[in-house]
């Protein structure tokens, strides 16, 4: 019910009946958590984050996505470093999913080097990873890695898409 009202936009309903809830498992922890990262309210998602672990909860992999997320949009770099270390605690950082959003992250806080850290340590990168990384030079305005970056992952054979172009063109502009 709760991801049912959060992806029309609901959250407030997706709230009360989370809040209603007698027992709540990570599964409701986490769809809790990304309806409020994903409608805007990044700030809910973090302040939610740290009660279900005042609670004793353990996050797990989507969890750790949804409020990487949400340090993102609030470019919260000190909260998302704090995230990173449970993440690396939790034995999950060489997930490509959860690093290519650790990447997001990074790079939306205006901090790509160590977004740069994390894809390097990641032990498989698709082209979501490699145009994330693109991305944050790019949001900085870093042409010359852009293009640095982007002929590496040519040369790693991972074929580029749409986006991986729009952000090649926006760093080099």
């Amino acid at each position: 019910m709760i991801a049912a009202y959060a992806q029309n936009g609901h959250v407030e309903a997706a709230s009360t009946v989370f809040y209603r809830m007698p027992e709540r498992n990570v599964v409701s922890w986490t769809a809790m958590i990304a309806a409020f990262s994903q409608n805007g309210h990044a700030k809910d998602a973090l302040e939610l984050f740290g009660q279900m672990q005042l609670e004793g909860q353990k996050p797990n992999k989507i969890t750790f996505i949804s409020i990487l997320d949400a340090c993102a949009s609030l470019t919260a770099l000190s909260e998302g470093r704090e995230i990173h270390s449970r993440i690396i605690d939790c034995r999950l950082e060489s997930d490509v999913v959860l690093g290519t959003a650790l990447v997001r992250m990074y790079g939306k806080c205006g901090s790509p080097d160590e977004a740069r850290i994390v894809f390097y340590k990641m032990p498989q990168r698709d082209v979501f990873s490699w145009t994330t990384m693109i991305a944050a030079y790019a949001q900085i305005g870093n042409g010359k890695e852009v293009l640095r970056l982007f002929q590496q992952m040519q040369l790693d054979g991972v074929k580029p898409n749409e986006i991986t172009f729009i952000s090649i063109l926006s760093g080099c502009s």
